[in-house]
């Protein structure tokens, strides 16, 4: 593989960063404005194949992915149902992100998640936070696809200020042919905010997805308007 060129880290945030004994950079990428009619591979092949060293581990925002499967979704074609519109109402917001405060995610997740997941996960959710003051437990019982559901927010960029983009189908899947296409370099596709994350698919069955959420915990590629969606993980020995 070619020898890196230089990058430089988003503004305001550091480029290294000391999971346990091991020592990583976190390195953005910058592309051009994703759109749906663009091929993730080819995206990735093209800012990525004279920039990764054996051993790196790409990392990719489910969002492009989701973009580029036309998972983008104008706000102005979805058509909130009564119990969207209730539901949105007792969704913390968050400075991450809108998540399912609005009516239109909130409508989102019920399609993709089904209206018993949902109301299932409202009311567990509201005991706990009553009982036990705990917040998160919608989430984690609605699952991947709703936490993965992203709506609009000022720091967003045109033209998807207007969408809600939902999660990526088949992430395993995407990132093995995005790994083939770059020589076997591993990479996962992640799905991380300010408040944290996860990693949503792997192109290797080895992969430690809680090391790489660590690695990334601080969102290394940015909240708002960077246009970096891609990344590279690179330990420092």
């Amino acid at each position: 593989m070619d020898q890196p060129q230089p990058m430089i880290a988003n503004i305001g945030k550091r480029l290294e960063v000391n999971i346990g004994n091991k020592r990583f950079i976190r390195i953005p990428v910058k592309t051009h404005l994703i759109q749906e009619e663009d091929n993730v591979i080819d995206v990735a092949v093209k800012y990525l194949k004279n920039k990764i060293c054996e051993g790196d581990t790409i990392f990719i925002t489910e969002k492009i992915v989701s973009i580029t499967q036309g998972r983008a979704i104008p706000l102005k074609v979805i058509k909130p149902r009564p119990l969207a519109k209730f539901l949105a109402k007792y969704v913390t917001k968050t400075p991450a992100g809108i998540g399912l405060g609005m009516p239109e995610t909130m409508e989102m997740a019920l399609r993709e998640c089904g209206v018993f997941k949902i109301l299932f996960s409202a009311v567990i959710a509201a005991i706990t936070k009553i009982i036990f003051r705990r917040k998160g437990d919608f989430y984690r019982i609605a699952g991947p696809k709703a936490r993965s559901i992203d709506g609009p927010t000022s720091g967003t960029i045109p033209p998807y200020n207007t969408h809600v983009v939902l999660g990526p189908i088949e992430p395993d899947k995407v990132a093995g042919e995005i790994s083939n296409a770059l020589g076997g370099i591993r990479v996962v596709i992640s799905d991380i905010n300010d408040l944290g994350g996860n990693i949503l698919g792997g192109s290797h069955n080895d992969i430690d997805f809680n090391e790489i959420t660590q690695i990334l915990r601080d969102n290394p590629l940015g909240q708002g308007r960077e246009q970096t969606p891609i990344g590279i993980i690179r330990e420092v020995h």
